[in-house]
This record gives structure tokens, sequence and C-alpha cells, in this order.
């Protein structure tokens, strides 16, 4: 009977609860879904002093820290309010580093990857960390490729997520790997969770972002999404919100810290990147999302994506 892969998740006092439970849950319920007696997944939560108290005040039982040279699958690193003090903890900073080097992969959950940081791995390294900071990671870690971007970034055997519920992606990419899509596919449907967001996907939506204003365009946001192909000119816009364009574009900027033309193309393009993930093809995505042609809709991929839509769709499409 093969032997099950163990996963530790490294805790600290004030880590964010859902960095540990949600990949915990996800690896049991791999177990859970896993044919025939063999469990692929033996979990286990490691800390320095236990209990440890979660940042939403529940205490989370751990083992203690085990030692370092002993062998392991993988290694997560969860974040949290206390991952500051954590990454000051010379004795943690030391073994992580060596259990690092136990490890056949090596994964941080959110501002977790301040603490794998400390330790020197990601030097050199492709890495994401949770969007709010991304700032004080890059001045901290100038050694490290910090893409802000994404919910999460592999580079070799070392993975990053972004914020709290990328762990989850993270979780299930790693399922993935290790026992297949379609497993990975049936732990998602039982967790009621959207498999698979790839890792380039943006870590929050043009929407949202948009939405941080004072909510005056809310609705207008929401029926862009809905008629992505009609005509969203300044004009058209003004006149659905009951203004001239111009008092439209400037209230517009106000609120909301973008042009009205940029603020369509990126919703256009957040729902392009949607489709091509499903697999459509790029020429329906352009005709779907309003760009009329796929030449426009690349150019938009070019300036907001970095990359085009065909090499974006054989990448990410499910």
């Amino acid at each position: 009977m093969p032997h099950a892969r163990r996963i530790e998740i490294l805790a600290f006092p004030g880590v964010q609860l859902l960095d540990v439970a949600g990949p915990l849950q996800v690896f049991a319920t791999a177990n859970d879904l896993a044919a025939g007696p063999h469990r692929p997944y033996e979990t286990a939560l490691v800390a320095r002093t236990t209990p440890i108290d979660s940042s939403a005040g529940l205490p989370l039982p751990a083992e203690s820290l085990p030692s370092a040279e002993t062998p392991l699958d993988t290694l997560v690193v969860a974040g949290g309010q206390g991952v500051d003090a954590a990454c000051r903890d010379g004795d943690l900073v030391d073994w992580l580093r060596r259990r690092c080097g136990a490890a056949r992969r090596t994964a941080s959950v959110c501002s977790g990857a301040f603490l794998l940081a400390a330790t020197g791995l990601l030097d050199g390294r492709r890495a994401v960390t949770h969007w709010g900071r991304c700032a004080q990671f890059a001045r901290a870690y100038p050694a490290v490729r910090l893409d802000p971007d994404p919910i999460f970034v592999r580079d070799g055997a070392v993975w990053t997520s972004a914020g709290v519920t990328a762990g989850i992606d993270l979780a299930l990419a790693l399922v993935e790997e290790d026992l297949g899509r379609d497993h990975a596919l049936a732990v998602a449907r039982q967790l009621v969770v959207y498999l698979k967001r790839p890792g380039g996907q943006a870590q929050f939506s043009a929407v949202l972002t948009l939405q941080a204003g004072d909510g005056r365009f809310d609705r207008l946001h929401a029926w862009i999404r809905e008629n992505l192909a009609a005509d969203l000119s300044l004009p058209a816009l003004a006149a659905r919100a009951a203004m001239s364009p111009r008092s439209f574009s400037r209230h517009y900027r106000e609120a909301t810290g973008h042009t009205p033309a940029r603020a369509v193309e990126e919703i256009r393009i957040e729902a392009a990147r949607r489709l091509l993930e499903q697999g459509a093809s790029v020429g329906r995505a352009a005709r779907a999302c309003g760009f009329g042609s796929e030449e426009t809709l690349r150019r938009g991929f070019l300036r907001r994506v970095g990359t085009g839509p065909h090499a974006y769709r054989e990448r990410f499409a499910g």
C-alpha cells in the first residue's frame, strides 16, 4: 500500500484561521473521496507552542515542531497578523529554513510568504502575497521577484499564494498535481468552490476595485457586466447615468479613480479572461465581451494582462 503524503501546516500566534482551515479541509476532503482504503494525505498542524491563538480568537491545537531533517512531502506556511513577530523569531526561521530543505515542495498562504522570504528560500524566485502587503513585502525582500497580481504562483518546487481564500485554490492545485484533475474537481464540487481559478487569475475583480469608491456607480457597473456587447461609449454611459458626458466623466473619475473608457476595458478584459479560461475561442470572447475584433481584444490584453489572448488561453483553459 502506498504511503500517505505527509503535509505539515506551520502556524504561529495570530495565524489567520482560514489560512489553516482552508487547505486542511481540501486535503481532508481529498482523503474522504479517495477510492479504496488508502488515504493520500496525512496532515498535521505544527507550531512552537500549543494551542495557537488564531487571529479570529479560536485556539488551535498543534503538534510540536518535528525534527527539521525528518522527510515530508509538503510544507505549507500559513499567514496572519502574527507573521511579523514570527519573522523576528530567529529559532523558528532557522527551523523553517532547514525544514524546507527536507520537503519535496514548500508553499505559503497569504502573508506566510513573509516567513518563507525570511529564510532566503524565495530569493531570485517569483512569488506572490496578499495584495494589501505587496508594497511592504517588496521593500523588505527586494531579492524576491514579487508579482502582485496572481492568485498563486509556482516557481519550481516552491508555491506562494495570495490572500486568505487563495489558499484553497493553491491546495486544489496541489491535489491536482498529486492525484489528477478529476480528483481535484471532485474535491471542489464537494466543497462547493469554483474550480479552478488559475494561478494567473487576478487577486480581485475589476468591478470590486471600481466599487472601492463611494458606490455612486455600483448599479451602472452591474449593468455594464450584463451588457458587455452594448454601446458602452462615454455618451451612452452618461445618458444611462442621467448626466451630461462632461459631468459624468468628471464625477466618475472622482468616484472610482478611473476614466469610464478604462473601466469599461478592464471589465471587458476580466470577462474575456473568464471565457478563455473556460475554453472559449478568442473570436468568441472578443464578440461576447464587446471588443468587436480579435485585434482589439489582443491590444487590450497586452495593455492589461501583459500577454496576448491566444497565449493566455493556451496556458489557462481548463
